[in-house]
């Protein structure tokens, strides 16, 4: 089973690292675990003009968690926040099995993940942590 689900690309995404660090000065930080399982992943982040400008993280997880969150990481900065929410969108959805039909590579990669429910918490918690650095940083721009 392990070896269906952790592929190729999930693995060479994870030790890519794409983003992993702490920004000197964000401006907001998210903290956000899965008690579950104990993957936690720290975000910083900053933007300016609705778009994120630097984002990085320090991941602490399984493969699956460090492979999203170095997708959030490669696909963050100079993205606003409506591409970033569709982005997170479409993973949840092709991870409820719903037909993605122009899903990129790095959510495409997590499809094996579809068949193991409990892992799906893996996978998301990046995008969870993503959408509350864009709550914060929206009330920040108020």
């Amino acid at each position: 089973m392990a070896d269906e689900l952790y592929n190729a690309a999930i693995v060479a995404e994870a030790k890519a690292r794409t983003g992993a660090g702490r920004l000197a000065a964000p401006e907001v930080t998210v903290d956000i675990d899965n008690p579950l399982c104990g993957d936690r992943v720290t975000l910083d982040v900053s933007g300016d003009g609705g778009r994120i400008t630097a984002l990085a993280h320090k991941t602490r997880g399984c493969l699956l968690t460090q492979a999203a969150a170095s997708v959030v990481a490669r696909r963050a900065p100079g993205a606003d926040a409506a591409s970033l929410r569709a982005l997170h969108a479409q993973v949840e959805a092709l991870l409820r099995g719903a037909p993605v039909p122009e899903a990129p590579p790095e959510v495409a990669m997590f499809r094996p993940v579809q068949a193991v429910k409990s892992r799906h918490d893996c996978v998301l918690l990046p995008f969870r942590a993503l959408e509350e650095a864009l709550v914060k940083l929206d009330a920040k721009d108020r």
